[in-house]
């Protein structure tokens, strides 16, 4: 499915009414009433569902802002809020519109009530940081400190944006509304467009007399430290949402948040599937033939494994919760260790001697060594993918 928020045409710092103005008018343009027969129309409006019930709850939209869809799997609490079941999403619309349903819709055509002075500013934008996290980092968890450039508010002008001793006025062009509506008669009725102000830039307030620390923008440049804590089991292009902690808005408009994005560095000894992780180990030929105790290193340092006598290039052994813990904490991962028997290249006359004596005793590899040996290169390819 995709991100809940490009789903509803979203930024990631939108509001509640911003998220259910887009909810609503997705879910009357999708619904399987207006739609009749249509399949694409039918699932569209069961994922923009799916994605207004998860993003109007501040729980569960945090953890999808944190976890993403993965996150929510893990949750409990699969009903969503009022008991409604998001398998359902004709009663989360129902909920939303009422039982009258497409009723609800009376304001996207003009029948609103009246125009009231806007006093909320434009909230300050999501600010994104990158942090990167070794893979013991992403075992246990760990907690940063960081200094990000921040815009705080104006200290001069407490960040109303006008000289000191001023304040801003109603905008005289929209009367304090921040925006100027247009009325068209049609045969469907009566429609009504709705513009922000050009005069006040939809703030419904206009400054007179600029501060001139902040160039009437009602905030300065600063550097904030902002500790944040990544829980154990993240993945690459996993992201944190601090809520509130972002740059403030413009004349005193609300701070926004700060997008934490989640990277994992290479680490050379181990590769990662999920919550498992794999370490290829050379051995040889004497290992391979006669067994062996051999160390090998694991995210917690390192670990004894027993080489058993006649292993094969290629055959596994596994190091029991001894990978990756997955988001929720209740399971732990494996350590997969791959066996590679080495083939020396540059023998010395001991070496061959050695194997030349080896060469005249040794039998004959088995038959099902000999056809898995002979196969051919896409039959071993599609072997590595599928395990079969």
């Amino acid at each position: 499915m995709a991100d809940y928020y490009e789903l509803l045409g979203l930024s990631r710092d939108a509001d509640l009414e911003e998220i259910k103005k887009r909810y609503r008018k997705l879910a009357f343009k999708y619904h399987p009433d207006r739609n009749e027969g249509s399949k694409e129309a039918e699932e569209l409006f069961k994922q923009v569902t799916k994605a207004y019930e998860v993003l109007r709850d501040p729980e569960k939209r945090s953890t999808y802002d944190r976890f993403g869809e993965q996150g929510l799997r893990g949750s409990a609490d699969s009903g969503g809020r009022g008991g409604f079941d998001p398998a359902d999403p004709r009663a989360i619309f129902e909920q939303v519109f009422g039982a009258g349903g497409f009723s609800g819709f009376e304001d996207l055509f003009g029948a609103g009530g009246a125009r009231t002075q806007r006093t909320a500013s434009r909230k300050g934008k999501t600010i994104r940081i990158q942090v990167s996290l070794t893979l013991p980092e992403v075992a246990h968890g760990v907690k940063r400190t960081l200094r990000v450039s921040i815009l705080g508010e104006c200290e001069p002008c407490g960040g109303s944006g006008a000289k000191s001793g001023t304040q801003p006025v109603v905008c005289p062009g929209c009367g304090g509304a921040g925006e100027k509506r247009h009325a068209q008669r049609s045969v469907l009725g009566q429609f009504v467009s709705v513009q922000p102000c050009q005069n006040c830039h939809g703030e419904g307030r206009v400054i007179q007399e600029l501060c001139s620390a902040c160039r009437g923008e009602g905030r300065t440049r600063g550097y904030e430290e902002i500790e944040i804590e990544v829980p154990a089991g993240v993945t690459a292009e996993n992201f944190l949402t601090l809520r509130g902690r972002g740059n403030v808005g413009p004349r005193g408009g609300p701070r926004g948040d700060i997008a934490v994005l989640i990277e994992i560095e290479d680490d050379p000894r181990f590769s990662r599937d999920g919550s498992d992780i794999f370490h290829e180990l050379p051995i040889t030929f004497s290992q391979a033939a006669l067994g062996d105790e051999v160390r090998v290193p694991t995210i917690e340092g390192t670990a004894q494994v027993t080489i058993p006598a006649g292993i094969q290039s290629g055959d596994h052994l596994n190091l029991k919760e001894l990978g990756l813990p997955d988001l929720n904490g209740h399971v732990r991962g494996d350590q997969i260790i791959r066996v590679a028997v080495w083939t020396p290249t540059d023998l010395n006359s001991q070496q061959e001697e050695a194997l030349g004596n080896l060469r005249g005793v040794e039998a004959l590899a088995p038959e099902q060594i000999r056809r898995r040996t002979h196969r051919g290169f896409w039959s071993r390819v599609k072997e590595a993918f599928t395990g079969g």
